[in-house]
């Protein structure tokens, strides 16, 4: 599929940079997302690039990773025995999610199209307020599907590095896989404990968004200081989606130890 088969280019004009269209939509979604720490892009691709991507997916599924942990909020499988028992870094969720890696679609996956476009990446860069944007060179990372069965589910934490995630819905479950973010839970200058167990014991649920996410959405979110999770899924639906990581200079690519752990990079299979 070209570019032009895979985005909404009517919904969303972002092929001429000097466009006034393309600008009204570029700072109505950056206002929301620096507002509201995620902004929603609905019907972002076509209905016919979508059926292929979850066509894709399933049949990558076989070659998909269980990632099964037991970890906290930041990512850690080991707690801190000094601090107290209820303390943010000692509260251990269990996370279940099957990833499938960059290096098991298929080239021509639509995925891949949308993410190597340059137009879609200065569009998504200009958002997040990036000079510029480059594709991560990972055998794995680049663009990988992340796929929920029943069961499933993304415990609360933070995003360790990322300065922004982007994600593309393929297909939502049957029930649960919901989206949940709590804004600015935390700053760079502030890691405020106190709220950050309240929200991973469940004692503000009011506080928690629900992101809208349909078939086709793209969303952008910052997660570095926003909790966020997805809900345990529900039924016989998978719940799949696009991430896409993208890199603020060249050449980047991942860690080989998290590689092995998130993708069970023992497996050297490629599409």
């Amino acid at each position: 599929m070209r570019p032009e088969d895979v985005i909404n280019l009517d919904a969303y004009p972002i092929q001429d940079p000097a466009s006034p269209a393309r600008a009204e939509i570029v700072a109505r979604l950056k206002r929301e997302l620096d507002a509201n720490q995620y902004v929603s892009l609905p019907d972002f691709i076509r209905p016919a690039a979508l059926e292929r991507a979850v066509a894709d997916a399933k049949a990558a599924r076989v070659n998909a990773h269980h990632n099964k942990s037991r970890r906290n909020c930041y990512l850690h499988r080991k707690g801190d025995p000094s601090l107290p028992e209820d303390h943010p870094q000692n509260l251990m969720m269990d996370a279940s999610t099957r990833m499938i890696a960059y290096d098991l679609i298929p080239q021509d996956s639509p995925v891949k199209t949308l993410y190597h476009w340059d137009v879609a990446r200065s569009f998504i860069a200009d958002i997040v307020g990036a000079e510029k944007l480059y594709d991560n060179e990972d055998p794995c990372q680049p663009v990988n599907l992340l796929c929920y069965e029943n069961g499933d589910r993304s415990s609360w934490h933070f995003d360790s590095v990322n300065a922004f995630t982007m994600t593309l819905m393929l297909q939502a479950p049957d029930a649960g896989g919901d989206f949940q973010l709590v804004p600015n839970t935390r700053s760079d200058n502030d890691q405020n404990y106190d709220y950050v167990r309240k929200v991973v014991m469940g004692e503000c649920p009011q506080d928690a968004v629900s992101v809208a996410r349909h078939a086709g959405s793209l969303c952008i979110f910052r997660g570095c200081n926003s909790l966020h999770r997805v809900s345990e899924v529900k039924g016989d639906k998978m719940r799949i989606m696009g991430v896409f990581v993208y890199e603020f200079e060249p050449g980047v690519i991942g860690d080989p130890e998290v590689n092995a752990t998130v993708y069970g990079r023992e497996s050297t299979a490629t599409a």
